[in-house]
């Protein structure tokens, strides 16, 4: 499982696709192609786009939302959020061997995702974020350890919502496995340094866990 995943923005300078491919540049391995206010045609042509860069930078590209359009650009997989279509539903349009995500923020919607065959879950909020619409409640740090305390099944789980470098130690500690980011990546000056310095940390966070 990769330990960071970028969740693509679009800013006022660049699209979604120059985002990623930025990100993927900067030595992003995982990537999330999450555009909530286009229409089908238009994240269908940036989701081709994003599969060419992906493939040139030897990323993985997950589709949020819509797992036909992750199908037809052959995605690696797709990602569901808690509003959305259901893990199962995802995996019978995709297939057995993409792979499938959803979006918990309780231990109740974990449990139903590996019931429903999710090859990992994302948990958050970790913290308010601008990115989301409809947030669900607010886990912090302890909200996670509690749930990471209770979780008896092996699936990795990825914190989001709002995380930042200080943050990175403390969530892996959890037994957290990585962590979706937006703005830490977007907004970064020098994103490569930013980069290596969270392949750097997440190792030592995860063996001082251990």
């Amino acid at each position: 499982m990769i330990s960071i995943q970028y969740i693509s923005q679009q800013t006022d300078t660049y699209s979604h696709l120059d985002n990623i491919r930025m990100a993927c540049e900067a030595g992003c391995k995982w990537i999330q192609l999450r555009m909530k206010q286009a229409d089908i045609p238009t994240i269908t042509a940036t989701a081709a786009l994003a599969k060419e860069v992906c493939d040139a930078h030897g990323a993985t590209l997950i589709i949020n939302d819509h797992p036909d359009i992750a199908a037809l650009v052959d995605a690696h997989g797709t990602h569901v959020g808690k509003e959305d279509m259901t893990v199962a539903a995802a995996r019978r349009i995709l297939g057995p061997h993409k792979i499938v995500g959803g979006t918990a923020n309780t231990l109740e919607d974990i449990l139903q995702h590996v019931a429903d065959g999710a090859d990992y879950v994302g948990i958050g909020p970790y913290r308010f974020t601008k990115t989301k619409e409809k947030l669900s409640p607010i886990l912090g740090l302890e909200g996670i350890r509690n749930i990471m305390a209770q979780l008896d099944v092996k699936i990795p789980v990825i914190a989001i919502g709002g995380i930042t470098m200080e943050d990175v130690p403390d969530l892996f500690r959890t037994g957290i496995q990585g962590i979706a980011v937006s703005g830490l990546i977007t907004h970064a000056t020098d994103k490569r340094q930013l980069l290596s310095s969270l392949y750097q940390t997440i190792p030592h966070a995860i063996t001082s866990n251990s």
